[in-house]
């Protein structure tokens, strides 16, 4: 686990930004300054984990999509000629 990624973790542990318990038991707010960095750490550490795909996985999942798209169009023109020969067939 990276440093961010730890610091990250830990503080999420810890609560919003590291926040202390108020007297009540509930933990108190941190204030704006912290919560924004806690985001941008958590954030940061997210993208250290994406992996980026190669060249062979990215012509994949293009062809997938390129493939479920044509398939979504076939139905819906189906669908839609289907839905006019009714139309046509009830109302002349």
């Amino acid at each position: 686990m990276s440093d961010s990624a730890a610091g990250a973790a830990s503080a999420e542990s810890a609560g919003v930004g590291g926040e202390k318990k108020s007297p009540r038991g509930a933990p108190a707010k941190a204030n704006i300054f912290a919560r924004i960095a806690l985001f941008v750490r958590q954030v940061v550490a997210e993208l250290k984990k994406v992996v980026t795909p190669t060249r062979s996985e990215l012509w994949n999942y293009t062809l997938v999509v390129i493939v479920f798209v044509l398939v979504c169009m076939a139905f819906v023109l189906a669908l839609d000629y289907v839905i006019n020969k009714g139309v046509f067939w009830i109302f002349g």
